[in-house]
């Protein structure tokens, strides 16, 4: 039904989305969005409960995500799977460091409509938690984690984030590991649950064409059955390390992955555009950025090599990574290092700053052509509490980034001697033999 009212239409959300912002009497934090052209709407309904939240127990947050939909109120998982499906709705369930959030995408058509938000308010108010099902899941996520230890990407992925931020809550994998999960009991996802799913740490994101009186009456019955508890207190800030750091972890490949950085950018920061548009030119437009050009297309010492920003509620990574045959690891790193560090001293030049802009900005409409696209976007601007206008202001803001501005930027903020630097793969001699 759904696939079918996709194929009729198209979303023709514009690039000035106009948000609209509120509360519920119970506290929780609304973002509206009304669109229109298609009979549909996309709701998200987002907790500060991410894996940042785990404490000591490691892969808390994400199990607890994944048994939501696994029984609620009188249903089991295949009832709640079937209400979905026999009104064309799609249901889904996440978590990131900071957040775990719940998504619906439903037509608007009444009595389709009224069913499917009905699943979703039950499986947020009335979760079961039941014994069978926690095993179940406990012991899928506990095959899930003893298959990362096969994949060098994965190892490589663990131990940077944990050279980056130590015992910060942003640095154990958000599954958790084999020794936490294998500990828990259902308990602990019930406790977990009746402390961070509350209405006062809930935010409601609605975007689609219902209108604004009809949203206000759905983010009050999403959270109307939450009891209104409280946000948690916010996350430590992140040290940053105090020196550079180097760990090699010996793998049977014939490739190593190579992991290079440091805490970067948070979703507030004032240097946010200048480190994003930086970055662009650095390794983030890939094919036709400095580190693939002097890595890959000068020398063929990898495949691709880039660099990324991931913003959080505080410092994300700052990381570059590429794979590289492993009698060549050393010569990479050292292209790698020279190339950051030359950026860092002298910052991009302006055809390179131009080119970055045009291609930031061009495409930049593109990233929220549809409800589900803009709906994450509106879901990230509300969590993080951004400016109503920062998709108006995007582009504007990018435009601002100057050379000088890049310059200064990077030498502030991304320092060649606290990198830390992460390789998982074998030894040279083997790749030579």
């Amino acid at each position: 039904m759904l696939v079918a009212w996709l194929a009729a239409f198209c979303n023709t959300a514009q690039a000035a989305a106009k948000i609209e912002h509120w509360q519920t009497p119970q506290g929780s934090r609304v973002y509206y969005v009304h669109t229109e052209g298609l009979p549909m709407v996309d709701i998200q309904v987002a907790f500060d409960a991410g894996s940042a939240r785990d404490g000591s127990r490691f892969g808390l947050s994400a199990l607890t995500s994944a048994l939501l939909d696994t029984g609620a109120g009188q249903w089991n998982a295949d009832q709640i799977a079937q209400r979905f499906e026999s009104v064309g709705a799609q249901f889904g369930s996440n978590i990131s460091n900071d957040m775990a959030s719940v998504s619906l995408r439903t037509l608007t058509d009444k009595p389709l409509f009224d069913k499917a938000l009905e699943t979703l308010q039950v499986i947020l108010a009335q979760p079961s938690f039941n014994e069978a099902d926690f095993q179940r899941e406990k012991n899928r996520t506990l095959a899930g984690l003893k298959q990362q230890e096969e994949s060098p990407a994965e190892l490589a992925g663990i131990a940077f984030y944990k050279a980056l931020y130590g015992d910060h809550p942003y640095g154990h994998p958000a599954p958790g590991t084999i020794a936490t999960v294998s500990d828990f009991v259902v308990g602990d996802l019930r406790d977990f649950y009746q402390k961070y799913y509350v209405a006062a740490n809930a935010m409601v994101v609605i975007v689609g064409d219902l209108p604004r009186q009809q949203a206000e009456q759905v983010a009050e019955k999403l959270v109307s059955g939450l009891p209104t508890g409280q946000k948690p207190e916010p996350l430590p800030e992140v040290a940053m390390p105090v020196k550079a750091g180097m760990q090699h972890i010996d793998f049977p490949s014939s490739q190593t992955h190579v992991l290079v950085g440091v805490p970067g950018t948070y979703r507030k920061d004032p240097d946010y555009f200048t480190l994003y548009v930086g970055n662009h030119i650095l390794g983030g437009a890939v094919l036709v950025s400095k580190l693939f050009e002097e890595i890959r297309e000068k020398r063929g010492l990898a495949y691709s090599a880039s660099s990324s920003l991931g913003p959080l509620f505080r410092k994300g990574p700052f990381a570059i990574s590429l794979q590289t045959r492993n009698d060549q690891t050393g010569q990479a790193l050292e292209v790698l290092n020279k190339t950051l560090a030359d950026f860092i001293v002298q910052g991009p030049t302006e055809a390179e700053l131009t080119a970055a802009k045009k291609n930031i900005t061009g495409g930049f409409a593109m990233r929220f052509d549809t409800n589900k696209e803009l709906a994450s976007y509106v879901s990230m601007i509300g969590f993080y509490e951004m400016p109503l206008d920062y998709l108006d202001t995007f582009q504007q803001n990018v435009e601002k980034v100057t050379m000088a501005s890049v310059k200064d930027a990077f030498k502030r903020r991304i320092d060649p001697q606290l990198m830390q630097t992460i390789t998982v793969g074998g030894s040279a001699k083997k790749s030579e033999k």
